[in-house]
Formats: structure tokens, sequence, C-alpha cells
């Protein structure tokens, strides 16, 4: 059988910009996508499509970090 502790893929999770809802979660190759991921998905909260970012899965806060430039 695989193992499956030795992936290359974490799990992050999706935090809306507009409501500052975590509302999903997607696992994300961080050898291929270095850079935070953004999508546009259907928030439920405010029910119409918004841009989500990427943020940790274990961030207690439902806040986006900045970049840093």
């Amino acid at each position: 059988m695989a193992n499956k502790n030795n992936t290359k893929r974490k799990l992050v999770g999706l935090v809306s910009e507009e409501s500052g809802n975590r509302t999903y979660y997607t696992k994300k190759n961080t050898m291929n996508t270095p850079d935070k991921l953004t999508l546009r998905k259907y928030d439920p909260i405010l029910r119409k499509h918004v841009t989500y970012t990427e943020t940790k899965k274990n961030l207690g806060r439902n806040e986006v970090k900045q970049k840093k430039s």
C-alpha cells in the first residue's frame, strides 16, 4: 500500500474576501503552485460568487494574511 504521509500536497482553507468566512478546504501541491491560491467560488452566506484566497487550515481566526512585498 502507498504511504499517504509522504505526499507534497497540503490541506489549505479558503477564506472569502468579502465576508471573511472560511467555507471551503482543498488540497494543493506546494511544488507546482508555491503562490497562494485565489479562486472565485460561491459564498453561501452572501449568496453570490466572490473571490476566495488561501489560508492555513489550522488558522484559528478567519483572516487572510497579507503577502510580504
